[in-house]
Parts: structure tokens; C-alpha cells; sequence
């Protein structure tokens, strides 16, 4: 068995754990269609790297209503695609997802997030260098923070990855959509060697792994 494919059995398991005990043993029933409806959706924004991969991840989760590229946690206004490579106006690059959370939960959110890139190397993910490529996790509400804080803790706890979790976990500020070239860029652009190279792989990983979450 594979490290990527073990991290995720000891991440489910601690996903299993963490809804015991935050839902009380209460069962779940599932969701009628009426409810399904008109449910209220959410927003989370999560920065792991390249946004062109996290894009492509989340557009295939199961109650992932929308997928936007874009710009989050900087000191400027409105920062073009140039401004934030050059590292200095503080943004990373982010996507941030609108889900139903009658039919998607933040923790499974969470999960897809931490097995989906490197959350121990700093401002890096791969060959992408910069704070710009920081991991990070812009909540919304206070039970997405208290949840994205008790996964680090418990990973870094059990040891999930080599390193320790290095993830910054901060309040979502203003969210600047990137440049419409960026938008859907995997699904456009697919054979372009980028993504052949980086984004194929790591989905194919992804598939494997969550092939129960995928629309």
C-alpha cells in the first residue's frame, strides 16, 4: 500500500472519530430532495498549492456546487495574476468552493484538502515556490475553524505526515477572483504539459482515493 493511500486510511479513521464525538452518536438521516433544495450553501476557500489543481479536485467532489480560482489574505486591491507571482502583495492563490452541506460535510471537505497536497512544506508545493503556494485554509464560520483546528492538531498528533503541519488556519478575507483564463483551467487545458505532468498525476491519485465523494 502506497504512504498517500495509507495517510488516507489514518485520515478517515480520524474523520470517523471527530463526527462521533462533534454529532454525539445522534444518527443522520439523509436529506429529503425538498431539503436537498433549498438548502443553504457554504463557502470555504483553501489555498494548496497551484489553484489550477485544487480547482480541478474540487470540481469533482459530490455537493461541490462551484469551483473559483483566486486571490485571498493579500494587502492590495484587486492583484492581477503578475502581481501575486511576484510574492509581494501577500495573496495566495486560492480557491474557494460553494457547497450543499446536506450533501457534502466540511470534514469531508477537509479530508479531500489534506491528502491533496503537502501541508508540511512552507510556502511550497513542489516546484512551486513562494508564499503565494502557502497552505492555507480561510474559514467563514466559527465551526469551520474549530474543525480545520482539530484536524491539524489530531494529524500532527498521530503523525500523519513526516513533518509537522505547517497550514495557516485565518479568517477569509476579501476574495478577489483570478483572471478568466485561470478559470476551469484543467478541464480547457488538460493536455498543455503542466497539467499532464502535475495535475494528472495527483488526480489520478485522487480518484483512487475518493472514488465514493466524486460527482
Amino acid at each position: 500500500m502506497s504512504f498517500y493511500l495509507k495517510k488516507v486510511g489514518i485520515i478517515l479513521s480520524i474523520a470517523g472519530a471527530f463526527l462521533h464525538f462533534s454529532c454525539g452518536g445522534t444518527a443522520i438521516n439523509k436529506p429529503t430532495m425538498k431539503e436537498q433544495s433549498t438548502a443553504k450553501l457554504e463557502t470555504i476557500t483553501f489555498g494548496a498549492g497551484c489553484f489550477w489543481c485544487v480547482e480541478a479536485v474540487y470540481q469533482r467532489v459530490k455537493g461541490v456546487q462551484s469551483v473559483t480560482s483566486g486571490y485571498m489574505g493579500g494587502k492590495i486591491k484587486q492583484p492581477t495574476y503578475r502581481e501575486v507571482c511576484s510574492g509581494l502583495t501577500g495573496h495566495a492563490e486560492v480557491c474557494q468552493i460553494t457547497y450543499d452541506p446536506n450533501v457534502v460535510s466540511f470534514e469531508t471537505l477537509l479530508e479531500v484538502f489534506w491528502q491533496t497536497h503537502d501541508p508540511t512544506t512552507l510556502n511550497r508545493q513542489g516546484a512551486d515556490v513562494g508564499t503565494q503556494y502557502r497552505s492555507a485554509i480561510f474559514y467563514t464560520n466559527d465551526a469551520q475553524k474549530q474543525a480545520a483546528e482539530i484536524w491539524k492538531q489530531n494529524l500532527n498528533e498521530k503523525h500523519v505526515f513526516p513533518n509537522p503541519i505547517v497550514t495557516e488556519i485565518t479568517a477569509a478575507s476579501t476574495f478577489y477572483p483570478a483572471e478568466d483564463y485561470h478559470q476551469d483551467y484543467f478541464n480547457l487545458n488538460g493536455t498543455e504539459p503542466y497539467c499532464q505532468i502535475v495535475i494528472k498525476p495527483k488526480m489520478d491519485k485522487f480518484l483512487k482515493a475518493f472514488k465514493d465523494k466524486l460527482n
